[in-house]
């Protein structure tokens, strides 16, 4: 008798911090309670949060000290934290159905003529602030179709219910899939939709350069640009920030376009000018607001070596 064929063990997903419960449970006490009551409460839930999870608590700690240029206190780790709990309940009240409203920030003339009239374009975005509203362009602004690249989590109730609420032209392509990304992208490019993607986290980027952020030369996401001279599209970076209880401003870069006939090289070369001039903007903003910065996790590595700045 042969052996039995082996079964591949099924793929454990990554999952969001907090209980399978959680988003509903938010939801659900934003509907019954007033903001009196379930802001305290948050903040209590916020201070358990900052107890309860030593491993973002260190990355927030090493974050801070660097825009806040002075040791963080365990206030502002709470402050983030809350930061990051506040941003979650304004996605969670636009699925709820509460009107957001979104105000241009200075140098945003490039990101509101695409946004105006559409077409393809690769929206590059960080998590920072309510970008996932603003950035990649999924809440609020009417018909543009969007690719968005994600990564899939095991308990994304709040990416669910968003692509609900915005019914047929929102569309995910999952990172952690790639099987089946390359397949999707390029359906994607295929279309004028637009191609939304974070660009600092490094984990399933498949292409990273070195960058000066943050007092170090940084690796980050270099792939949207090598996408724009693939599938001939132009770039956008942008980030959204809180503005109030139900609203945003948004932040962009003026808009990166391949040039006909220019050698691959020019063109990555003008790429990384583009990205470095957006991560200098970004870094500004972060100094005026240091809670915005949602990443819980280690800073993008610093280079091993020096490297030439990118002017």
């Amino acid at each position: 008798m042969s052996a039995p064929a082996p079964t591949s063990a099924p793929v454990r997903l990554a999952r969001n911090p907090g209980p399978s419960w959680g988003y509903r449970f938010l939801r659900g006490c934003d509907r019954v309670l007033p903001e009196a009551i379930f802001r305290p409460l948050r903040g209590i839930g916020t201070a358990i949060a900052v107890a309860g999870m030593p491993e973002q608590r260190r990355h927030s700690r090493d974050y801070l000290a660097l825009v806040l240029r002075r040791p963080p206190g365990w206030r502002d780790v709470w402050r983030h934290f809350f930061a990051f709990e506040e941003a979650l309940m304004v996605k969670l009240r636009v699925i709820n159905g509460r009107p957001h409203r979104t105000v241009y920030g200075p140098g945003t003339a490039d990101f509101r003529t695409w946004l105006e009239g559409g077409g393809p374009v690769l929206l590059g975005t960080f998590h920072v602030g309510v970008s996932d509203l603003l950035g990649c362009q999924i809440g609020g602004y009417g018909l543009q179709q969007i690719y968005v690249v994600r990564q899939r989590v095991g308990n994304s109730h709040d990416i669910d219910k968003l692509a609900e609420r915005f019914g047929g032209r929102l569309h995910f392509v999952w990172v952690n899939e790639p099987e089946e990304m390359l397949f999707a992208l390029k359906e994607a490019a295929a279309t004028t939709a637009a191609i939304a993607m974070q660009c600092d986290r490094i984990e399933f980027a498949a292409r990273t350069e070195e960058f000066e952020f943050l007092g170090a030369r940084r690796r980050f996401p270099f792939t949207i640009y090598h996408l724009a001279l693939i599938f001939d599209r132009p770039v956008l970076l942008s980030v959204g920030l809180p503005d109030g209880p139900a609203g945003a401003v948004l932040h962009s870069s003026p808009r990166f376009d391949p040039r006909p006939g220019e050698k691959r090289s020019e063109g990555l070369q003008r790429a990384r000018v583009h990205f470095q001039a957006f991560l200098r903007q970004l870094e500004e903003l972060l100094f005026q607001q240091p809670n915005v910065w949602f990443n819980f996790t280690p800073l993008n590595p610093p280079a091993a070596a020096p490297a030439p700045s990118i002017e």
